[in-house]
């Protein structure tokens, strides 16, 4: 057995586990009642320590606190299982995204497995049953109800999730989500490909495809994290709460967490695919400004500095995007269900399938 190699990935898990999503779970809640505070002209959170940042830890305590009570009528097993299964997922997918080139002769991403975004896909879509079966569980009519809007919902939008995606793989001719970034380096971000190679027309073409699946992809990682304007399982003024209104506690915080967890998640993997992860093309210690890497790191950065700088920068792109998902949910209003099925099903899945046909004509003029 290779024992530094297990101990690498245990130190790994841990740290981003405990150091980096968990921090970022509850402080993203912090940041979003702050964010949500100066678009509506009020202060948000201030009376726990300076500015108020103590107050997630606040809300930790109060919500350990809190009486923790079972519905009579409901199911305890799965009535239990089911804050379980909503948080697991999104915590999971993150083990696959590379967060950085390497730190000390380590690569910065927990399992760099070939088939990254389908296992990405295969664990997050195991979250929609923590929300079904926590408003089955709870025997009643409002959560149950809350939970078959998710299903409905998650479903509808994986198709999108997964149909938008192929173009990217299309072209990178590789489902590791390291391959994708190294691609990225040396051709340029997806986002606004081949910035380093300026004569191709037709790859300044493919601009229009891979913008159009950004843009499905990210609003598809809305739905399926439940975010306004697609938070329908919810519904607070339609189902008094959804899928949780029965849960108190830890339990009920642990949904929350679990939709923060999806969101940090899907904007790591937005930023992966299509930000070009942790590279940023940064002008070189030896001259010049490019998108080529050095010893794996970024250009001109070498060693420990330069792998920290790669992991901050991603951290960073993760960061813009989560303020991009705060700043749609309080500006625009939720949609009708029937609004929400017909924009995935009629709309969507027709856009990203014919996406993949425009790149695939494409291709053949672009590679040799």
């Amino acid at each position: 057995m290779d024992w530094f190699l297990v101990i690498t990935s245990l130190l790994k898990i841990v740290g981003i586990l405990f150091l980096v999503i968990l921090p970022m779970v509850s402080y993203a809640i912090y940041a979003e009642r702050k964010v949500s505070a100066a678009i509506q002209d009020r202060i948000g959170p201030n009376r726990v320590g300076p500015v108020g940042l103590f107050q997630p830890i606040a809300d930790m305590f109060k919500l350990l606190l809190k009486e923790d009570f079972t519905p009579r009528a409901a199911n305890t097993f799965y009535y239990w299982l089911a804050p379980c299964l909503a948080v697991m997922p999104a915590i999971i997918t993150i083990a696959v995204v590379p967060f950085g080139s390497t730190l000390l002769g380590v690569p910065m991403v927990i399992a760099d497995v070939n088939v990254g975004i389908l296992f990405v896909f295969a664990i997050a879509s195991l979250g929609v049953y923590g929300i079904v079966i926590g408003g089955w569980a709870s025997n009643s009519k409002y959560p149950f109800l809350g939970g078959i809007r998710s299903s409905s919902q998650m479903l509808s939008y994986e198709l999108s999730l997964g149909l938008a995606v192929i173009p990217v793989f299309l072209l990178v001719g590789n489902l590791r989500l390291t391959s994708v970034v190294r691609y990225q380096i040396e051709h340029g971000w997806l986002i606004t490909p081949f910035v380093g190679d300026w004569a191709n027309p037709w790859k300044w073409l493919l601009t229009i495809p891979m913008l159009i699946s950004f843009l499905v992809f990210t609003i598809a990682i809305f739905a399926e994290t439940n975010r306004l304007p697609f938070d329908l399982p919810e519904a607070e003024q339609e189902l008094a709460g959804g899928y949780n209104t029965e849960y108190s506690s830890m339990k009920f915080s642990l949904f929350f967490l679990g939709e923060y967890a999806a969101m940090i998640t899907g904007s790591a993997v937005i930023a992966t695919l299509f930000f070009g992860g942790w590279h940023l093309p940064v002008p070189s210690w030896h001259g010049g400004f490019h998108w080529a890497v050095v010893d794996g790191n970024a250009p001109g950065w070498r060693g420990v500095v330069g792998g920290l700088f790669n992991i901050a920068t991603f951290f960073t792109k993760v960061t813009v995007l989560i303020f991009i998902f705060r700043w749609v949910r309080w500006t625009l209003p939720r949609f009708r269900y029937d609004q929400l099925m017909r924009l995935g099903w009629l709309f969507f899945f027709e856009i990203a399938l014919v996406n993949i046909f425009i790149v695939a004509a494409i291709l053949p003029f672009i590679r040799p």
